[in-house]
């Protein structure tokens, strides 16, 4: 047999190094090289599966001059992320199968790396018509107001938990406390939606869904949600690396929700990594005009997909965190939580890897795919992949792009309904 391609020398988690035979975008064999039409030397990189990252907002269509399908999985790919999870808090929102499948025509045309799609829990959504049509997972469901999502009562989140239960689905919740105030700089912000609210509001949501109900909790910000949460738990990576104490007062590219908490609150999340589920993006930019505007009317939300594993990979660099730890956390504990096939080191596995060198870099915005064209990690050591592969074939190298074609990932609704 001649293989798609050959990663020689690869460094296994567990210390042994071998090389990895690829072909039709499934590792085949692990140890001696075989014959391929393309070799990469991993010598000198580290070499992790692909990323998963769960929770991403792509923006398009009337929102396209934020992001777009192209941007946005260009930042993933150049970041180490070979397939996202799009949330359906879109313009208009994602409630029909109509809507979905509209969704999935726009990423197709412009998508550079795996993709999968949310259903909107929402009042009269259609939410067995999407599970079937092949929705991912349903949500993020807000359980609180943000951007391009309003809060939903808790009897009417109770009823929409149970039918997603009742499909087998899995729930993802934004949940805080919002108090009735404006805030006008940052620190206002993080009082205005609490931590201890937020932790609260994990508490309160868990008692409203069914006994056994597949519960995900987005972006804890503090190690009391951590704690909280009655389910897998994922946590951003601006969470993670940066506080508000890190901007002026009324900058409003450092707002997001849940917010910034401050510097101590920062430190005191990383006690918590072992207990963490996913780290993921929450990518969801805005342009730097609405950024600039008056913090009480500034939107929140920032962008992330291309420098979460770069941060991450630093930070593994300074021994904060293991290197199997990142990989469990950004691609084999998401894959698994969402029952796609997992990338990694074993034969039968899907092929999707990025190859990280040893230098470590600074971000630099201007260097960075996101249309938007900033990001609040501005100057924080990163190191950044050189080479991805997806699905077994050379994606992204040194800086270009590689035509491919990137597989949609529908969700257990869509097999099953196959069956029927």
């Amino acid at each position: 047999m001649v293989a798609d391609l050959l990663l020689k020398d690869v460094t296994l988690p567990t210390g042994r190094r071998a090389d990895l035979t690829i072909a039709g975008g499934i590792v085949r064999h692990v140890g001696a090289p075989m014959r391929a039409d393309e070799t990469i030397d991993c010598g000198r990189f580290t070499c992790l599966p692909g990323a998963v990252d769960m929770h991403v907002h792509m923006r398009g269509g009337v929102q396209a001059e934020k992001e777009d399908w192209q941007t946005g999985t260009m930042s993933a790919v150049a970041g180490g992320v070979t397939v996202v999870v799009d949330q359906p808090n879109t313009v208009p929102p994602i409630t029909t199968p109509e809507h979905f499948w509209a969704r999935i025509c726009e990423a197709e045309e412009g998508a550079v790396c795996g993709f999968a799609i949310n259903a909107a829990v929402l009042p009269g959504a259609d939410l067995e018509g999407m599970w079937n049509s092949g929705a991912m997972a349903f949500g993020e469901i807000f359980a609180a107001p943000s951007s391009y999502g309003e809060g939903l009562d808790p009897e009417t989140l109770r009823r929409l938990l149970t039918r997603i239960h009742a499909l087998g689905g899995l729930a993802t919740i934004h949940a805080e406390e919002v108090l009735d105030q404006t805030p006008e700089t940052l620190a206002d912000h993080d009082r205005v939606r609490p931590g201890a609210g937020e932790a609260r509001a994990f508490q309160a949501v868990s008692t409203l869904a069914p006994e056994k109900a597949r519960l995900h909790f987005c972006h804890a910000s503090t190690p009391a949600s951590v704690r909280a949460a009655h389910g897998t738990v994922e946590v951003t990576p601006h969470h993670l690396f940066l506080s508000y104490e890190d901007f002026e007062e009324e900058d409003a590219r450092g707002r997001v929700n849940p917010p910034l908490r401050d510097e101590q609150t920062r430190r005191a999340l990383w006690l918590c990594w072992d207990r963490i589920d996913v780290i993921a993006s929450d990518h969801a930019p805005h342009t730097s005009d609405e950024k600039a505007l008056p913090f009480q009317t500034a939107p929140s939300g920032i962008p992330g997909v291309e420098t979460m594993l770069p941060l991450l990979m630093a930070a593994v660099r300074r021994r904060r965190v293991t290197l199997t730890s990142v990989m469990e956390k950004t691609s084999w504990r998401p894959a698994s939580i969402l029952g796609i096939p997992q990338a990694g080191f074993e034969p039968g596995s899907r092929a999707d890897f990025a190859l990280y060198p040893n230098e470590v870099t600074r971000i630099d915005a201007s260097r960075l795919h996101a249309k938007c064209g900033w990001s609040p990690f501005e100057g924080l050591d990163a190191i950044f992949p050189e080479v991805v592969i997806i699905q077994g074939r050379r994606a992204y190298s040194c800086g270009d792009f590689y035509a491919g074609d990137p597989a949609w990932y529908p969700g257990q609704g869509f097999l099953s309904s196959d069956d029927k």
